[in-house]
């Protein structure tokens, strides 16, 4: 399915959670914790400056793992897969 965000919004791929602790206890459904990590699936074409008309380039592409806030987005499911819709605004930081 492709998709094109609007604007200044991003389609993020949220990371798996975690089935297990780093000591080896395995996680019921109920104690995963939501990864606010994920991988930008897709960007729209940037916000449009009211004063000038022009389109301001989003700071993030395809490909670029991020980190974004607690609550971010949108959840829509397209074909099997979950995915986030977000405004530019909800993403903290790029992980390198």
């Amino acid at each position: 399915v492709n998709i094109r965000p609007l604007h200044d919004k991003i389609l993020v791929r949220r990371d798996e959670a975690e089935t297990k602790t780093s000591s080896g206890i395995y996680l019921p459904e109920t104690g995963k914790e939501r990864p606010k990590t994920g991988t930008i699936h897709a960007v729209g074409d940037g916000a449009l400056n009211t004063d000038t008309g022009v389109r301001i380039p989003l700071s993030v592409k395809k490909g670029d793992r991020v980190i974004f806030t607690s609550y971010a987005g949108t959840e829509v499911k397209l074909d099997g897969e979950e995915l986030l819709i977000m405004s530019e605004d909800d993403i903290l930081a790029v992980i390198d």
